[in-house]
């Protein structure tokens, strides 16, 4: 699960909500080993603040997914709730897209 650490995200196992503790922005952060295999993630679900139709992302503007994600190689899911879904979101060059994006009505894309 990701931990934000200074400006960027690193992954930690996570064993249970008994070891989350209160980190960046008050959201609970496992306390587990950190885990820096990316090539063992199988399926990575990412959560942003819109997706459009064809798989891109927006988040929150710290960039934090944008230095993690080209790590990762792995399927990505994006997540969302249907009203965040916008008709295009603008992307520059380091953006990585979702290969689909789920909502609570289903899958929006797959590629």
């Amino acid at each position: 699960m990701p931990v934000v650490n200074g400006e960027d995200l690193i992954l930690k196992k996570y064993n249970g909500s008994s070891e989350l503790r209160a980190g960046a922005y008050g959201i609970q952060e496992p306390t587990g080993e950190l885990f820096s295999d990316y090539n063992k993630i199988d399926l990575a679900i990412i959560p942003g603040v819109s997706f459009d139709k064809v798989g891109n992302r927006l988040g929150r503007g710290k960039g934090y997914y944008d230095r993690l994600l080209p790590k990762i190689r792995a399927f990505k899911i994006g997540i969302c709730f249907a009203f965040q879904l916008s008709e295009e979101i603008p992307t520059e060059t380091h953006d990585t897209k979702m290969n689909l994006v789920v909502t609570e009505n289903g899958i929006l894309n797959e590629k």
